[in-house]
Protein backbone atom coordinates (compact mmCIF):
# COMPACT_ATOMS: atom_id res chain seq x y z
CA UNK A 1 0.00 0.00 0.00
CA UNK A 2 2.62 2.41 0.90
CA UNK A 3 4.39 2.12 -2.36
CA UNK A 4 1.49 2.28 -4.28
CA UNK A 5 0.15 5.24 -2.66
CA UNK A 6 3.79 7.15 -2.73
CA UNK A 7 4.01 6.18 -6.43
CA UNK A 8 0.28 7.62 -7.05
CA UNK A 9 0.92 10.61 -4.90
CA UNK A 10 4.19 11.45 -6.65
CA UNK A 11 3.54 10.88 -10.36
CA UNK A 12 -0.13 13.34 -9.38
CA UNK A 13 2.62 15.63 -8.11
CA UNK A 14 5.30 15.38 -11.16
CA UNK A 15 2.06 15.84 -13.35
CA UNK A 16 0.52 18.93 -11.63
CA UNK A 17 4.03 21.34 -10.61
CA UNK A 18 6.90 19.81 -12.43
CA UNK A 19 8.41 18.89 -8.74
CA UNK A 20 9.54 14.96 -8.48
CA UNK A 21 8.78 13.87 -4.83
CA UNK A 22 12.47 14.38 -3.82
CA UNK A 23 12.38 18.00 -4.96
CA UNK A 24 9.24 18.38 -2.88
CA UNK A 25 10.83 16.76 0.64
CA UNK A 26 14.11 18.40 0.07
CA UNK A 27 11.74 22.24 -0.38
CA UNK A 28 9.76 21.19 2.62
CA UNK A 29 12.36 20.78 5.20
CA UNK A 30 13.99 23.79 3.56
CA UNK A 31 11.42 26.12 3.74
CA UNK A 32 10.94 25.22 7.32
CA UNK A 33 14.34 25.65 8.41
CA UNK A 34 15.58 28.87 10.03
CA UNK A 35 16.49 31.43 7.39
CA UNK A 36 16.05 28.76 4.53
CA UNK A 37 18.62 26.89 4.93
CA UNK A 38 20.44 24.05 6.37
CA UNK A 39 23.87 22.27 6.12
CA UNK A 40 24.15 19.44 3.70
CA UNK A 41 24.77 16.84 5.57
CA UNK A 42 21.79 17.79 8.02
CA UNK A 43 19.18 17.55 5.39
CA UNK A 44 20.56 14.42 4.25
CA UNK A 45 19.78 13.05 8.00
CA UNK A 46 16.15 14.34 8.44
CA UNK A 47 15.27 12.32 4.75
CA UNK A 48 17.02 9.74 5.85
CA UNK A 49 19.29 10.11 2.55
CA UNK A 50 22.74 8.84 1.93
CA UNK A 51 25.41 11.80 1.04
CA UNK A 52 25.84 10.92 -2.24
CA UNK A 53 22.27 10.80 -2.85
CA UNK A 54 21.97 14.71 -1.46
CA UNK A 55 24.24 15.83 -3.08
CA UNK A 56 22.96 14.92 -6.51
CA UNK A 57 19.66 15.24 -5.77
CA UNK A 58 21.49 18.99 -4.67
CA UNK A 59 22.87 19.17 -7.95
CA UNK A 60 19.64 18.69 -10.12
CA UNK A 61 17.91 21.48 -8.20
CA UNK A 62 20.92 23.76 -8.18
CA UNK A 63 20.56 23.32 -12.24
CA UNK A 64 16.55 24.29 -12.31
CA UNK A 65 17.26 27.46 -9.77
CA UNK A 66 15.52 25.79 -7.23
CA UNK A 67 18.26 26.05 -4.25
CA UNK A 68 21.43 26.78 -4.21
CA UNK A 69 24.86 25.75 -2.16
CA UNK A 70 26.78 28.50 -0.34
CA UNK A 71 29.96 28.07 2.31
CA UNK A 72 29.78 27.37 5.48
CA UNK A 73 31.87 30.21 7.50
CA UNK A 74 32.62 28.11 10.59
CA UNK A 75 33.49 24.96 9.05
CA UNK A 76 35.50 24.58 5.64
CA UNK A 77 34.45 21.22 4.65
CA UNK A 78 30.62 22.19 5.45
CA UNK A 79 28.27 23.75 3.00
CA UNK A 80 24.59 25.49 3.20
CA UNK A 81 22.01 24.33 0.83
CA UNK A 82 19.61 27.23 0.84
CA UNK A 83 16.01 27.50 -0.51
CA UNK A 84 15.75 30.42 -3.88
CA UNK A 85 12.62 32.62 -4.11
CA UNK A 86 12.00 30.28 -7.36
CA UNK A 87 12.17 27.29 -4.97
CA UNK A 88 9.74 28.98 -2.33
CA UNK A 89 7.31 29.78 -5.37
CA UNK A 90 7.93 26.15 -6.75
CA UNK A 91 6.45 24.82 -3.26
CA UNK A 92 3.97 27.15 -2.42
CA UNK A 93 2.38 26.66 -5.79
CA UNK A 94 2.57 22.38 -5.62
CA UNK A 95 1.66 22.33 -1.78
CA UNK A 96 -2.00 22.76 -1.92
CA UNK A 97 -2.44 20.77 -5.24
CA UNK A 98 -0.45 17.91 -3.26
CA UNK A 99 -2.29 17.86 0.30
CA UNK A 100 -5.62 17.63 -1.25
CA UNK A 101 -3.83 14.55 -3.50
CA UNK A 102 -3.24 12.92 0.12
CA UNK A 103 -6.35 13.92 1.50
CA UNK A 104 -8.15 12.41 -1.78
CA UNK A 105 -6.10 9.12 -1.61
CA UNK A 106 -5.63 8.47 1.65
CA UNK A 107 -6.56 10.81 4.73
CA UNK A 108 -10.17 11.09 3.80
CA UNK A 109 -10.79 7.62 3.24
CA UNK A 110 -10.18 6.76 6.90
CA UNK A 111 -12.42 7.57 9.92
CA UNK A 112 -10.81 10.13 12.80
CA UNK A 113 -11.02 7.10 15.10
CA UNK A 114 -9.15 4.92 11.96
CA UNK A 115 -6.46 8.29 11.97
CA UNK A 116 -5.91 7.76 15.80
CA UNK A 117 -4.85 4.42 15.76
CA UNK A 118 -2.44 5.31 12.75
CA UNK A 119 -1.05 8.37 14.13
CA UNK A 120 -0.87 6.17 17.67
CA UNK A 121 1.06 2.81 15.45
CA UNK A 122 2.96 5.25 13.20
CA UNK A 123 4.49 7.73 16.80
CA UNK A 124 5.56 4.14 18.22
CA UNK A 125 7.51 3.22 15.72
CA UNK A 126 9.20 6.75 14.72
CA UNK A 127 10.00 6.87 18.43
CA UNK A 128 11.76 3.38 17.92
CA UNK A 129 13.51 4.08 14.53
CA UNK A 130 14.41 7.48 16.33
CA UNK A 131 16.24 4.91 19.02
CA UNK A 132 17.83 2.89 16.88
CA UNK A 133 20.57 3.83 14.35
CA UNK A 134 20.51 0.54 12.08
Amino acid sequence: MQERLHGRVARRLQADSGLSAADYVVLVHLTEAVGGRMRSADLARAVEWEKSRMSHQISRMVKRGMVLRAECPEDGRGAFVVVTPVGREMIQSAAPGHVATVRRLFVDLLTPEELGTLAGVAGRVVDQLDRRSE
